[in-house]
């Protein structure tokens, strides 16, 4: 039984790049979307909070869609959704996001809600035949993972379901899955992942809300609800230890632990390491930091037998082998070996929402739900490993939900 349902989460690599693993097939464009080719999509936000008045107004400025519909159950969060996202002035307004789903003239919906109640808002879109654009992760517990999972199954065959992982879609990124691909960087072994973000540590809380809304208003403090700084925080790194080496871990060890004493929320840990095993005895490494004064460093580093590439949201930096050139002492760390460096064009969640609304207009199909169940519960898996602090299998982080 354990193995069936590990099993139930591979996904090969083939189906991840063409879609497959969604049941995807091709169907008549006549029928397949509501939209006409290059029209911009109708679509509504489900939780204008930050994060859905942030990407909705990217994808309002990307010309390819427009605000329908807006949704939140604080009316101070839709009154900022008016002000700032394009658009969303002359929108519909609903208070329950099953009204917005039951909208027809909505085609796609943005959520961006907490993390608890993703399972339930994404169920939903799927039944109601949306285009769907989640923010990261899928879930905070096992329980809601495996929601997501069997939800994702459903999805329609000519649907597009995208989910906030937006590495993924960058040119810097994809450039360097393509070195890996073609060999470039020769046999890769070992993947480091660094979410080291700066910041000093908060000494005191001042209730912004009423004691009824606090929680769900600062939901990212709690485990229960965003899945703690692992699952919600880390799991942009988390995901790339698994693109870059092209499966999931067997198993996972982590450690860490809280430097400063945390004012509001459960939150145990403010810095860990966690150690993923892969098979052929290859490892990904997550180094994450909190409160790391001003200093700030969120990047990926593949390291091959041939090259080693660095990846951010800013850059990519390959970095190879040069002639042998003596340094003038043992002791000197000066680096000769960059090869090649590019800089981001843009911020990369524009390209994320750029291929949503083409895949959308050009009637391509896509569905990468496998993909937010399969990074989410890899860290849901450190998360485990950390908080048990011993090695964790794969078998025992999906049988506990």
């Amino acid at each position: 039984m354990v193995k069936e349902v590990f099993l139930e989460m591979k996904f090969t690599r083939r189906e991840a790049l063409s879609g497959a693993a969604g049941g995807l097939m091709a169907v008549k464009p006549a029928t397949a979307f509501g939209a006409q080719a290059n029209s911009a999509v109708p679509f509504g936000i489900i939780g204008t909070g930050g994060r859905g008045r942030y990407v909705g107004t990217h994808m309002a400025n990307t010309g390819l869609a427009k605000v329908a519909a807006i949704c939140d159950i604080y009316s101070d969060r839709i009154d900022l959704a008016k002000t700032k996202v394009p658009g969303a002035d002359t929108a519909k307004v609903y208070k329950d996001y099953r009204d917005l789903l039951a909208d027809d003239s909505v085609e796609a919906v943005l959520i961006t809600t907490p993390v608890f109640l993703h399972a339930e808002h994404f169920e939903a879109a799927v039944a109601a035949g949306k285009h769907i654009y989640c923010e990261k992760p899928a879930a905070p517990d096992v329980a809601r993972v495996r929601r997501i999972h069997r939800a994702g199954q459903k999805v329609g065959k000519d649907r597009v379901v995208q989910w906030g992982y937006q590495q993924r879609f960058s040119p810097e990124y994809l450039k360097a899955m393509e070195y890996l691909e073609n060999g470039r960087l020769g046999d890769v072994k070992l993947v480091l992942s660094y979410w080291i973000l700066g910041g000093p540590p908060a000494t005191s809380f001042k209730p912004r809300y009423p004691e009824k809304d606090r929680k769900l208003r600062r939901w990212s403090s709690w485990t229960d609800l965003s899945g703690g700084p692992i699952v919600e925080q880390d799991c942009h790194g988390v995901d790339m230890l698994n693109w870059y080496l092209k499966a999931l871990p067997v198993k996972a060890v982590g450690h860490g632990g809280l430097r400063y004493p945390v004012v509001y929320g459960d939150w145990t840990s403010d810095h860990h390491d966690i150690i993923y095993t892969y098979p052929d005895k290859k490892e990904g490494w997550l180094i994450s930091i909190k409160h790391a004064a001003a200093f700030r460093s969120v990047k990926e580093q593949i390291y091959g037998s041939k090259a080693m590439i660095e990846t951010a949201r800013t850059y990519y930096k390959l970095h190879g082998p040069r002639p042998d050139s003596r340094f003038p002492n043992a002791d000197s760390l000066e680096d000769r070996s960059l090869i090649e460096k590019v800089n981001s064009k843009r911020e990369i969640t524009i390209d994320a929402v750029e291929h949503f609304y083409r895949r959308i207009q050009e009637r391509k199909p896509y569905n990468m739900t496998h993909v937010a169940v399969e990074s989410t519960a890899t860290s849901l898996l450190g998360r485990m490993a950390y908080e048990f602090e011993r090695e964790v299998t794969w078998e025992e982080m999906w049988r506990s939900g």
